[in-house]
């Protein structure tokens, strides 16, 4: 059952067929493969996988950092962090990272992240001459780690596949994402460094100043989600909503960049890209139930008990998996077609589920990134206008570096457990 599931599925994703189709069809042939032609089974295994209140939370993110691009707040985020940093050599590529690090405590998206910071900072990077694949490459490095640190969307189906508190896997993304944003910002160090980039402006303390009171609202808004959500106020799909309210109340009435004929554009966006997560997440749980019917779940954990019954070399060879996986595979699909999958593994040599779910995303993340199948690459890539052979190139040293970091958090845990066990 397992060779005929990856058969399918990998068979039907090279005939170009949507990863939603092609899951579905999948479950479709494990179902004829039982013997069985009880085909309601599917449809109602794709609503009970939608069926979950938590869910929620994934469209009013997206909502809130569609508000966000149109009322002005990304733009605010992106000078606030220019004032702090962008007076240093290569100013603007740190710029980057920082704003993304800012806004990825809003969206918990990757792809709204890049094409926020991106359509904002590429054109002063041209105008700065800076060397464009180059740029480009670190954008979509960092807009990565939209999804690892809090909020996170793949955290919140991973939570409700694995049946673990989101609260406590949004606290272990902190840490493992500023550690990436510094990783990044030390390659890109040295990448400024080779290339000769000049300063382009001088600290000033009063343009500091007025940028963080002009970003005040913007910078207070993931305060009062992971506030809320930390101190119990609220939950993650309730603090969504209020996100959405904040970040509307605030583009509208306060910085006046919103407006009425905004909310249809932004709402249809909204509505596309939850939708497309949605039947990807119906469709996977599908798929997750003939799996577990066939048992693969018991015959996975015994193939890789048989190579070793150490927990550090099962995470090491799991990583491997996700790694390559992550090359094929979007975000979303990999992680609820194998969470199902490698949750018993995990859990049978005592690795804790909150731990392997940071462990996790934070792998996946960089499949984001990596060819051929890299939404953020192709984002980042769209909003540029670049040639992605370019970008490519450019990429390696911050996938080597990302990759140091997954092995570095998967081996010292206490960089994500030590906040949800403090707090």
């Amino acid at each position: 059952m397992l060779y005929i599931f990856l058969i399918s599925l990998f068979g039907l994703l090279l005939l170009n067929i949507p990863v939603a189709f092609a899951l579905a069809g999948s479950s479709l042939i494990m179902l004829l493969s039982m013997n069985n032609t009880s085909f309601e089974i599917i449809s109602q295994s794709m609503v009970r996988g939608i069926d979950n209140f938590t869910l929620l939370a994934i469209p009013f993110f997206m909502l809130a950092g569609e508000i966000m691009n149109k009322g002005g707040l990304s733009r605010r985020i992106v000078r606030f962090a220019q004032s702090l940093i962008g007076f240093v050599t290569g100013g603007l590529g740190y710029v980057s990272v920082v704003a993304s690090m800012i806004f990825a405590g809003i969206s918990g998206s990757a792809i709204a992240d890049t094409s926020a910071i991106g359509s904002i900072l590429f054109p002063i990077m041209r105008d700065e001459k800076y060397k464009m694949p180059k740029a480009t490459a670190l954008i979509a490095a960092a807009g990565t780690i939209g999804p690892v640190i809090p909020p996170s969307i793949p955290m919140i189906l991973y939570g409700v596949v694995a049946g673990v508190s989101i609260v406590k896997l949004f606290l272990g993304g902190a840490i493992p994402g500023i550690i990436i944003g510094l990783s990044l910002m030390v390659v890109w160090y040295f990448t400024s460094r080779k290339d000769g980039y000049t300063k382009v402006s001088k600290l000033s303390l009063r343009e500091v100043w007025e940028s963080f009171i002009d970003a005040f609202l913007a910078l207070l808004l993931p305060l009062i989600i992971l506030g809320g959500i930390i101190s119990g106020i609220y939950t993650p799909t309730e603090a969504a909503v209020i996100a959405v309210v904040y970040a509307f109340i605030v583009s509208t009435f306060v910085y006046k960049e919103f407006s009425i004929k905004d909310i249809l554009p932004s709402s249809i966006a909204t509505a596309k890209g939850t939708a497309t997560v949605m039947l990807v997440c119906g469709a996977a749980t599908a798929a997750a139930y003939f799996i577990t019917i066939a048992q693969i779940p018991a015959a996975m954990s015994s193939l890789l008990l048989s190579i070793s019954t150490n927990r550090y070399v099962i995470l090491f060879l799991i990583n491997i998996l996700l790694l390559v996986v992550g090359m094929v595979m979007d975000l979303t699909p990999a992680l609820l077609i194998l969470a199902p999958i490698l949750l018993p593994v995990v859990t049978q040599v005592g690795i804790d589920p909150i731990f392997f779910g940071v462990v996790m995303v934070v792998n996946l993340c960089i499949g984001l990134i990596t060819p051929p199948v890299g939404t953020v690459l192709f984002t980042a890539c769209g909003v540029s206008r670049e040639d992605i052979t370019g970008v490519i190139k450019n990429l390696w040293p911050y996938l080597i570096v990302m990759i140091a970091v997954l092995f570095l958090i998967t081996y010292v845990p206490q960089l994500v457990m030590w906040l949800p066990n403090a707090l």
